[in-house]
């Protein structure tokens, strides 16, 4: 031993002898440093929850193959078998047979009449007929002979003192023409008689003024009114 090295207590014995321990190191070799374990990898384990999973896929997997498979396959094991007898070899069964003698005679189609019956034809509907309005023809001019304002006034029974509003009322009704007819009303003469169907022959000059007399002293009094009203309405 070395005087540098450093020795560890003894202790005595149950006989008295000085024991050193085994176990007992130099200072130099107990503390020198010791590198940390590191715990191995534990191996990676299926978790109960994914193991009860895993279970019941499995039965719900053959439990659909059991489903499917199995009224497939009977329905085809049945078609297979139905297959072998037609509907014309089942129907064979029901068929009664019948005799016929040998000199049975033929037998007669029917007749059927056909002149029993009556068949029915639904009647067209008249056609609408439809009346057209027939067009107002004005009358044509009717009066062709001569004569002068003043001799169809004097004829008509005018007074001589009235032919001057006489004369400014036919002038504007109708330019002293006995055969003015006005296309928009259908009045017609001197004074423009309104219907022209009024007088029997309305575009007789003298005709046409004797009914402007009467009419003039019956509504207004006399010429003089007619002229007036006449002057302030253009119409009369």
């Amino acid at each position: 031993m070395t005087s540098g090295d450093q020795m560890l207590p003894t202790r005595r014995s149950s006989r008295g002898n000085a024991v050193t321990p085994a176990t007992a190191q130099p200072l130099a070799v107990r503390a020198a440093p010791v590198s940390p374990r590191v715990a191995p990898a534990a191996p990676t384990r299926w978790s109960r929850r994914r193991s009860v999973l895993g279970v019941f896929a499995a039965f719900a997997a053959m439990g659909f193959v059991v489903a499917y498979v199995g009224p497939t396959g009977m329905s085809i094991s049945q078609a297979s078998a139905d297959e072998q007898t037609s509907l014309f070899a089942s129907g064979l069964d029901d068929v009664q047979s019948r005799e016929v003698p040998a000199d049975a005679e033929p037998a007669v189609a029917a007749e059927f009449a056909r002149d029993g019956y009556e068949v029915y034809v639904k009647p067209k509907p008249a056609p609408v007929v439809v009346k057209k309005t027939p067009t107002v023809a004005f009358a044509p001019p009717q009066y062709t002979g001569g004569g002068s304002p003043a001799e169809w006034m004097a004829a008509a029974g005018i007074a001589e003192s009235d032919w001057g509003y006489v004369d400014y009322i036919v002038g504007r009704e109708s330019g002293w023409n006995p055969n003015a007819t006005n296309r928009s009303s259908g009045a017609c003469g001197l004074v423009q008689v309104y219907p022209c169907s009024k007088l029997a022959n309305a575009y007789d000059p003298v005709v046409n003024l004797g009914w402007a007399n009467n009419y003039a002293n019956g509504r207004y009094g006399s010429w003089a009114g007619a002229y007036n009203f006449w002057i302030t309405n253009h119409w009369w």
